[in-house]
């Protein structure tokens, strides 16, 4: 008896794999790091599209981080006045007007653009999310007055709103002005994930979960969710692209202040300058629009390529042994 309750409790530790053998804690830890960490990474970079958006967006997250501390910051005479680019390795970009490196004014124009970004993607696609999802789910009385909600965020007109809200706050912090410039764009979102949401609840494997009395949130989180993720994800770049386009329109037409460095700012004093009626001051509005479609554009590439993250039977076919003794197909 002693014997048999030594066996028992040896194996009380053990679980089983996927493919039903026993296996210890440690071994379970790593299939889950190969399933839920290693597979995407192998997807990812298996698509160019998703390794080329990452790399970019790599880049500006390495220039909004380490660049302050390897490029100095903008000042005034740094160089001759107007000098033009990649005529010295002081100001390879050229410089502007008071002589300050256009390269040092893109790089410390960076940080707040990724924090307006950041703060700005995250609250819309993470509002209208958990807006669209429970609206679309509970239905009855919930889904009215969510979806009323929405409605009303929807009919206000986005910029007549972000221009008030940012002349009664005056914003400082790029984390609340990221926040400003998406404000009610949240609605529309939320309307379009509640239509798919009202599709999915109803599948048989969704059923299947509320039979099995599993509650509400997970049932949104382990059901729900991974079928609208894709969609999510794409939209969660539309709204960084967003926040990256309406912060430089509204600091170049003045309406922001408090912040010397933005690509916005830079574009407009190359305007007000007359740069774009000279071919030898072009560039003083060319590099500035080079830095804000590349990092546009790589966000695009990331969201399009990434889509195949989601995709569970695409997962299942790039997961495998942790050690990857066995090379796998596409």
């Amino acid at each position: 008896m002693a014997e048999t309750n030594s066996t028992f409790d040896a194996t009380d530790d053990r679980d089983s794999t996927s493919d039903g053998s026993a296996a210890t804690r440690s071994e379970l830890y790593k299939e889950w790091l190969d399933v839920a960490v290693l597979a995407p990474l192998r997807i990812a970079w298996n698509d160019w599209r998703t390794k080329t958006g990452s790399l970019i967006i790599l880049f500006y997250v390495l220039m909004g981080t380490v660049g302050p501390y390897l490029v100095p910051a903008p000042t005034q005479g740094q160089g001759p006045q107007l000098a033009g680019p990649f005529q010295s390795m002081s100001y390879p970009l050229g410089t502007n007007k008071i002589g300050a490196s256009l390269l040092s004014e893109i790089v410390y124009s960076t940080p707040p653009v990724l924090k307006m970004i950041l703060a700005g993607a995250v609250f819309s696609t993470v509002v209208a999310t958990i807006v669209g999802t429970v609206s679309g789910y509970k239905g009855g009385i919930i889904d009215s007055v969510l979806t009323t909600l929405s409605d009303i965020a929807m009919t206000i007109p986005g910029l007549p709103l972000i221009i008030l809200l940012i002349a009664v706050f005056e914003p400082e912090s790029p984390y609340l002005i990221g926040i400003f410039l998406v404000i009610n764009s949240w609605a529309g979102l939320a309307r379009s994930i509640r239509s798919q949401v009202l599709s999915i609840r109803d599948h048989s494997y969704v059923e299947v979960s509320r039979i099995m009395g599993a509650s509400t949130p997970k049932i949104i989180v382990d059901d729900v969710l991974p079928n609208i993720m894709p969609y999510v994800l794409i939209n969660f770049v539309n709204s960084a692209r967003g926040v990256i386009f309406g912060s430089v329109a509204l600091f170049y037409l003045g309406f922001l202040s408090g912040f010397s460095n933005n690509w916005g700012i830079t574009l407009n004093e190359a305007f007000t300058n007359a740069a774009i009626y000279s071919l030898d001051g072009i560039y003083w509005l060319v590099f500035p629009m080079i830095a804000i479609v590349g990092l546009s554009f790589g966000l695009v590439l990331f969201a399009q390529g990434t889509e195949k993250l989601f995709n569970p039977r695409i997962r299942a076919r790039h997961a495998e042994a942790v050690d990857d003794t066995a090379p796998y197909e596409e």
